[in-house]
């Protein structure tokens, strides 16, 4: 029999559900058994579960069949518990290390209470970490157990499941079970707190709650909020059956009208139409279960006077506050103000329901993903018209003919962009493009990830190189739906940028050209790049370095490898395009490429055209390997420097030992590699197809189309089948996937 039994319910968490598990799985303290139920999650959160459950014997999964909710979901576990204690941890959130020891000596010393009580730090999506600011409450406590009525002051912490562990025996006499619904806590843990007879306190940090940017349900808008008054009344009656318990009436009647008041108070709880429904059933079941003789508490007084006393003690505290905003106001110049009136009115316009806006690499022009979604657009849907924003008049010159375009911040860019439906976009959008009701914004971002990016970049200051994290994350807030090539990128984008868009399982549209090319089809790209008939072409595509502060290093002396490479060879370089305009070609690479000595293919417009021209990617930690792989042609990881990229940037996993192929750490291995052979031969081969299996599941060539058609005409089209190998098993450790902060 374990000593705990952690019940873990989970639903829509796969972004953080592996740095959960693995903070309890790796903590010292083994004697614990992990009973996860996936609450019919529409994520990969299931897959994870029964991935962590293959590899460590004490995980044990149940799949319900449909949503139960969250306290039904805990229900649904504690059949299965065969621990002396429950442990209800929530999915997102993570135990500190040592916390079940330290939970287990406690429970010794105190010999085996009903209830132990334990403390909390809330940490913050941005890296801030705050202490249960009630702390003291557990350590005035003493060592010894106690009764709710002996110290009425354990009633002050928030009163929760997951800061406290139960004695199972405890809670199958009392017959304890959670309700369906909203605040289903509240049900639990005051039957509990009033019943127990023994309970402990532990004044130690155990578990990091952790505070969603977005916020948890509860703060979403929704009449789901009207479920506390029905939990409330759960817990009167559970006070009624038990006639010894009365003396809680009182302070559950107070708690009661607190805690409603304060569900009211919050703007983004109620819609606004139910707030005085809201706050008369407040009254009413505040008149029905008040104790006789008890004095209503001066700040409740407004639930006997009505709601148009409530709204006007409510508007008071608003007006003061108005008035100290407007006095921090500035106005703006006269032109400011007449762009807000020009955009006031722009806005109040119907959008146009056939207007998409299209951009990509910050207005570069008409490239990557949005590029592929344009030109299928213009094929399948050619009543959308298309409009790309580029940044400069030069850049405008280089688009196709014909191409609509607007350049950035002017008055045309500023019409569209305030009457567009559709926004198509690899990067995020200027802050001033705001987001209208009814337009959609889909972001195919540039990739899949490798290295940290997003909220995980907080704790990466040298990574950051003053990008603005936060305002980042509020222009993300736009998104709607956020392409994905398979659940590992799924998983991380989710993580990564902590919004409420909709994860869109279409593929890479990209990727299409790469997943349905022919043997020929780089043939027109290497006459235009001079290189011989019948050379062999290495593609060398490394990524930039954020230790260095113009994110250049030169890992490999390009003459040299092009001089060991030897007749019959090709060298093309692709520098990481945040290099294009630094020193690096100053620096030698136009001088090769003068000199017939390599390619320099750096300001290629699309790396798609290199990557089909090409017979082998050497590449360090771009994110080109993940789209290269499509093409089932080898790739050389040079690896080199690994520790000290991950050290300063941060990585989601270990590549090489995970990667798309042979890997080397000198460029004597690398020469060696290529001039052999052996790069080519079949195990390099099983890892390219490994790869390709866990992080491209839904790359089946009609990414684009799947776009156009379900996220911008609404037509049905059945998402891309995963391949056998699920994505999610290139996460292996606690330091890889979901290990970031």
């Amino acid at each position: 029999m374990p000593r705990f039994s952690i019940i873990l319910p989970c639903f829509k968490v796969q972004g953080f559900l592996g740095e959960c598990l693995d903070s309890v799985l790796g903590q010292s303290f083994r004697d614990i058994e992990v009973i996860a139920v996936d609450d019919c999650s529409p994520d990969g959160s299931g897959a994870i579960l029964d991935e962590y459950a293959a590899r460590d014997d004490r995980v044990r999964v149940l799949h319900l069949e449909e949503n139960a909710g969250l306290g039904r979901a805990r229900n649904a576990g504690m059949p299965h518990a065969t621990g002396d204690y429950l442990f209800f941890l929530d999915s997102d959130d993570t135990l500190t290390p040592g916390a079940l020891a330290a939970m287990a000596d406690r429970l010794a010393e105190a010999e085996d209470p009903d209830v132990l009580v334990f403390d909390y730090a809330r940490t913050y999506w941005w890296g801030g970490t705050r202490r249960n600011a009630l702390a003291r409450v557990l350590a005035e406590a003493g060592d010894g157990t106690f009764t709710s009525a002996e110290y009425p002051e354990i009633l002050d912490l928030l009163m929760v499941v997951w800061n406290k562990v139960y004695r199972r025996d405890f809670v199958e006499r009392e017959g304890f079970t959670f309700p369906p619904g909203y605040y289903e806590d509240t049900p639990w843990t005051f039957p509990v707190m009033f019943s127990a007879e023994r309970v402990a306190t532990l004044a130690r940090i155990c578990l990091n709650y952790r505070q969603r940017r977005q916020g948890n349900i509860l703060s979403t808008t929704s009449r789901k909020h009207f479920d506390v008054h029905a939990q409330y009344e759960r817990v009167f009656a559970f006070l009624d059956s038990h006639p010894d318990l009365a003396r809680w009436r009182p302070f559950l009647h107070a708690k009661m009208g607190e805690h409603c008041l304060d569900i009211l108070s919050k703007p983004d709880r109620l819609p606004p139409s139910d707030k005085e429904e809201f706050f008369r059933r407040t009254a009413e079941m505040f008149r029905a279960y008040r104790p006789e003789g008890a004095e209503t508490p001066a700040e409740l007084r407004v639930l006997e006077h009505g709601y148009g006393a409530y709204r006007l003690r409510r508007r008071s505290g608003q007006a003061s506050r108005e008035v100290q905003r407007r006095g921090k106001q500035v106005r703006g110049a006269a032109g400011t103000r007449l762009r807000r009136v020009r955009t006031a009115v722009n806005t109040r316009r119907p959008l146009d329901p056939d207007l998409a806006v299209y951009s990509a690499f910050s207005h570069r022009g008409v490239l990557g993903d949005p590029a592929a979604i344009y030109r299928k657009a213009a094929e399948i849907a050619p009543g959308l018209r298309g409009v790309w924003v580029v940044r400069d008049e030069e850049t405008a010159a280089l688009l196709p003919p014909g191409t609509e375009h607007v350049l950035l911040n002017s008055p045309a860019y500023r019409r569209v962009t305030e009457r567009a439906t559709y926004f198509v976009n690899n990067v995020n959008w200027p802050g001033a493009v705001a987001k209208r009701e009814g337009s959609v914004h889909i972001h195919t971002h540039q990739g899949t990830p490798l290295k940290y990016m997003g909220a995980d970049l907080l704790d990466r200051r040298g990574a950051r190189q003053n990008l603005d994290v936060p305002g980042m994350l509020r222009r993300a807030d736009r998104w709607d739906h956020s392409l994905v090539a398979g659940r590992y990128a799924e998983r991380v984008w989710e993580r990564a940028y902590p919004c409420h868009f909709a994860s869109a399982r279409t593929g890479s549209p990209r990727n299409d050209v790469l997943v349905n090319a022919g043997p020929d089809d780089g043939r027109p790209v290497r006459a235009r790049l001079g290189i011989p008939e019948g050379d062999t072409v290495v593609l060398y595509a490394p990524t930039r370095r954020d230790y260095r502060r113009d994110g250049l290093v030169e890992r490999i002396d390009l003459a040299r490898l092009a001089a060991e490479l030897g007749e019959g060879h090709t060298l093309v370089v692709r520098m990481h395009p945040s290099l294009a305009g630094g020193p690096v070609r100053g620096l030698g690479l136009s001088e090769l490429h003068r000199r017939g000595v390599v390619v320099d293919a750096t300001e290629e417009p699309d790396v798609a055209d290199l990557m089909l021209a090409s017979d082998v990617l050497v590449t360090d930690y771009s994110a080109l390997m993940f789209d290269y792989v499509l093409l089932d042609r080898p790739v050389v990881l040079h690896a080199d420097d690994w520790d000290t990229y991950t050290a300063s940037r941060g990585a989601y996993f270990d590549v090489t030992r995970e990667a798309p192929g042979h890997v080397t750490r000198t460029q004597g291995e690398l020469a060696s590699l290529l001039a052999s052979g052996t790069h080519r031969d079949e195990e390099s081969a099983r890892l390219r197809a490994a790869f390709r299996e866990r992080f491209c599941e839904y790359e089946d060539g009609r990414a684009a189309e799947r776009v156009v058609r379900t996220l911008m005409l609404g037509e049905p089209m059945p998402e891309p089948e995963p391949s056998g190998v699920p994505g999610a098993r290139a996460v292996t450790t606690g330091q890889d996937l979901l290990s970031a902060t």
